[in-house]
C-alpha cells in the first residue's frame, strides 16, 4: 500500500480579544446588517499588541501536540505559512521551533497569501511520502489586524487574528492526502496586495502617510475570480477522483466571504451541513481558515471521511486538496 501523509492532530488558537460588528460601526462608516450581508461576518478576533504571529502558532502547536504522545523535540520539520511573520527575516518558522523546544526540527517560512496553508500542506506532504520525515507539523498563522487600515471600510471588516496547525504522520491504511491541484495568475496582483514593505516599494515617510502598508483590494474583481477558481478547481479534483456529492463528508473552503464560501458549495452540490463555515465568529484569517475549520469540525469526524479542502488568494494563487481523514473522535 502507498505511504501517504495522514494528518493525526490537529491544534488551534484565537486570541481572547474580539472585535464585533457593533466595534467596527465606531471606528468607520458601516453598520452590523451591511457587514452580514456582504460578508456573513459577526466578529472576529484581534491580537493583543504586545504578541505575535508565532506566539499564536505555538499555542496552535501546543494544542495539536497535546493530543499526541509526542512532544516538540519529536518534530522534524516545522512549516509555518504567512503573511504576517514576526519580521522579514528570520523565518518565522524558526522563532516558533525556538520558543516551542524543537530542537531537532528545521523549519521555514511559506507565503501564498491565503491559499498559504493548502501549499503548505501540499509540500509538507512531499517530505512524509517521500520517506525524509516522519512528524511534520504544519501550522498557518496570521495577525491580520496589524495589515488593516481600520479607516478603510471596505477591509476592515474582514480580518480577523488566528492560527490552526496539522501534524502529517505516514499511513498506509488508505488514509491521508490523496489529490490536490493548484494554480496561480500572477496578473492578478493588482488586485489583492500590500503595496508597501517589499523591494518594489521599500518603506517611506511618504508611503507610510499614504496607508500603501495596508492591505489593497478590489473586492469586486477578487469576489469574481475567486467564486470561480475555488469552484473550478475543487469541481475538477472532484471529477479526477469520481467523487460524488454523497461522497463527500465536508467542504473545508478558506472562509473570506461566506457569499464565496456558498458558491463552491452549490457547484460542488453540497448542501450547508456539509459545508465547514465558522467565519462569521473570526472572519477571514488568512492562513489560519482552513485548520482552524479542521480544529473546530474535528469531534465530528470519522476515519475515512472524504473532505476537500480549497481557497483562493492574493498573486492570484488558489488550490484544492482531497484527503480521507485519519483520527476518530476520542
Amino acid at each position: 500500500m502507498k505511504t501517504r501523509a495522514a494528518i493525526t492532530a490537529v491544534g488551534g488558537y484565537v486570541p481572547e480579544k474580539v472585535l464585533t460588528n457593533a466595534d467596527l460601526e465606531k471606528m468607520v462608516d458601516t453598520n452590523d446588517q451591511w457587514i452580514r450581508e456582504r460578508t456573513g461576518i459577526e466578529e472576529r478576533r484581534i491580537l493583543d499588541e504586545d504578541r505575535a504571529t508565532s506566539d499564536m502558532a505555538v499555542e496552535a502547536i501546543k494544542d495539536a501536540l497535546s493530543r499526541t504522545a509526542y512532544g516538540p523535540e519529536d518534530l522534524d520539520l516545522i512549516i509555518c505559512s504567512t503573511v504576517s511573520p514576526d519580521f522579514v527575516y528570520p523565518a518565522t518558522a524558526n522563532i516558533i521551533a525556538d520558543k516551542l523546544g524543537a530542537k531537532q526540527a528545521w523549519s521555514f517560512d511559506m507565503n501564498a497569501a491565503c491559499s498559504g496553508f493548502l501549499y503548505a500542506l501540499r509540500t509538507g506532504t512531499q517530505f512524509v511520502e517521500s520517506g525524509m520525515h516522519q512528524r511534520v507539523m504544519v501550522v498557518g498563522a496570521d495577525t491580520m489586524s496589524i495589515r488593516i487600515d481600520y479607516e478603510d471600510r471596505n477591509t476592515c471588516i474582514l480580518f480577523g487574528d488566528g492560527a490552526g496547525a496539522v501534524l502529517l504522520e505516514p499511513n498506509t491504511d488508505g488514509l491521508g492526502i490523496i489529490d490536490s491541484e493548484f494554480a496561480v495568475d500572477g496578473s492578478g496582483a493588482q488586485y489583492l496586495y500590500q503595496k508597501t514593505g517589499g523591494s518594489k516599494y521599500p518603506v517611506t515617510e511618504e508611503r507610510i502617510r499614504n496607508k500603501e502598508q495596508f492591505v489593497y483590494q478590489d473586492g469586486r474583481t477578487v469576489f469574481r475570480y475567486a467564486v470561480s477558481g475555488m469552484a473550478d478547481i475543487t469541481e475538477l479534483v472532484m471529477k479526477r477522483n469520481q467523487l460524488s456529492s454523497e461522497d463527500v463528508a465536508f467542504l473545508v473552503p478558506h472562509q473570506a466571504n461566506k457569499r464565496i464560501i456558498d458558491a463552491t458549495a452549490r457547484r460542488a452540490g453540497l448542501p450547508p451541513e456539509k459545508v465547514m463555515v465558522n467565519i462569521q465568529r473570526y472572519g477571514n484569517t488568512t492562513n489560519g481558515t482552513i485548520p482552524l475549520c479542521l480544529w473546530e469540525w474535528q469531534d465530528q469526524l470519522q476515519a475515512g471521511d472524504n473532505l476537500l479542502l480549497a481557497a483562493f488568494g492574493g498573486g492570484f494563487a488558489w488550490g484544492s486538496i482531497y484527503l480521507k481523514w485519519a483520527i476518530n473522535p476520542a
